[in-house]
């Protein structure tokens, strides 16, 4: 009883000093930020970070691990030593400055990607005036949510590369390296680049929104479900989705049409169009891969583009080699297994043109037996106590529109929002 009272003492003391929250993030690791990039500055040296130093235990664990083949020929090098001029962001965070390396991490990029839709939601995880011109000094900074509270996450900008290109993400022109940077920083945090091989894109999402994620399983998909997406996008939701393989196999599979099983995609559109008169309900998906398109129905360079008017087709910028490809809603349910949609708190976006979330927080106790349970691997594993909250919640956690949540769905997320791990 003693540690939890103790533990809700700290809990109200930095709720009413705003700790963790977005204005005041607390520093990952004890790094203070500015403190680390004045010091440096002052001393004419670059940033090295002691606390995910650029070596093989930083990389991972077993496939990159010092002895691994993968990481023959790995260097750690600096942004200014791989090109002339590097670039932080130029001309804003875009979809296509996200292009995977060889790491499995498809999940955080297509989390990433659904960032570059909004530039509030980008400037939240990633602050503005970082350079490498201005106050330059070797030394980064993210923020991101983790267990209930925002962190800001310091790093040094030295990179895994081979043969002078980046190993993992980069951008497409190879000279702009906010992206490679956001994947060290979220590295950092899970210990590893490895760990970050495998996961859900709803992670993702969460961890750089603090928001509440739901999952619909396409096979089962409720009725006006398009609808769903596209509130759920002008409201400034984070949407994905993937293809479910029945093997280990399959993962990264390319389908006769182009799709990859096993694999994130981001959404980042839904639009109704006009198909010789007749309306046709379309959504924008992207690779993160930067390439490896759908080629069905509605494709880049699909004969159904001839029925659509030219100022529309223009509108929807419908042909690029970029990854991004558009597909009608009745193929993506054929095709796609998975839907993750996540929600974002009312505090998270402020533009009177984009509808909001009504939200209340509850904290509690992470404890076996009693309020723990429910991963998303297992969803059947929630307790009794937890459903009962999970309706309190859910009943405060209403939307300013006509769109409704399927509350079993929302279980698995509630568990980590409403009681944080201690």
């Amino acid at each position: 009883m003693t540690s939890m009272a103790a533990e809700l003492a700290r809990r109200k003391a930095r709720v009413e000093d705003g700790t963790g929250s977005r204005a005041n993030a607390v520093p990952y690791n004890q790094q203070d930020f500015e403190q680390l990039r004045r010091e440096c500055l002052q001393s004419g040296s670059l940033f090295c970070d002691p606390t995910f130093p650029a070596d093989w235990d930083s990389l991972g664990y077993n496939q990159l691990g010092r002895y691994s083949s993968k990481t023959i020929g790995v260097e750690w090098k600096r942004p200014t030593e791989l090109c002339s001029d590097p670039q932080f962001i130029v001309d804003g965070a875009k979809r296509t400055d996200i292009c995977q390396g060889v790491l499995g991490d498809c999940w955080l990029l297509a989390a990433i990607a659904s960032l570059t839709l909004d530039p509030q939601i980008l400037n939240r995880v990633v602050p503005p005036g970082q350079s490498f011109k201005s106050q330059y000094a070797g030394i980064f900074h993210f923020q991101l949510w983790q267990y209930g509270e925002w962190v800001d996450v310091v790093v040094d900008d030295r990179l895994p590369t081979r043969d002078g290109k980046l190993l993992f993400v980069h951008s497409a022109e190879g000279g702009e390296f906010w992206s490679a940077l956001l994947e060290k920083a979220y590295a950092k945090v899970n210990s590893s680049y490895e760990a970050l091989t495998g996961g859900s894109s709803i992670e993702g999402f969460e961890d750089f929104t603090g928001g509440i994620a739901e999952s619909y399983d396409l096979n089962k998909a409720p009725p006006f479900l398009f609808n769903i997406m596209r509130k759920a996008l002008k409201l400034g939701s984070l949407l994905g989705c993937s293809i479910d393989i029945s093997s280990s196999y399959e993962t990264e599979a390319i389908t006769r049409q182009k799709l990859v099983k096993g694999h994130a995609y981001s959404i980042t559109a839904a639009q109704q169009v006009l198909h010789f008169g007749s309306p046709v309900e379309l959504l924008r998906i992207r690779n993160p891969w930067g390439q490896v398109e759908w080629t069905g129905a509605w494709s880049d360079n699909s004969k159904e583009w001839d029925g659509v008017q030219p100022e529309e087709k223009k509108k929807l910028d419908h042909s690029a080699e970029d990854g991004e490809f558009w597909m009608s809603f009745p193929d993506f349910l054929r095709q796609f297994s998975r839907l993750d949609i996540c929600n974002l708190t009312p505090d998270t976006l402020t533009s009177d043109e984009v509808g909001r979330w009504s939200y209340s927080e509850f904290d509690g106790v992470w404890r076996v037996g009693s309020t723990a349970g429910g991963c998303r691997n297992y969803p059947g594993t929630e307790n009794q106590l937890f459903h009962v909250l999970q309706r309190v919640y859910c009943s405060v956690f209403t939307m300013f529109s006509d769109v409704s949540i399927d509350v079993s769905i929302l279980s698995c997320s509630l568990t980590c929002q409403s009681f944080h791990v201690l």
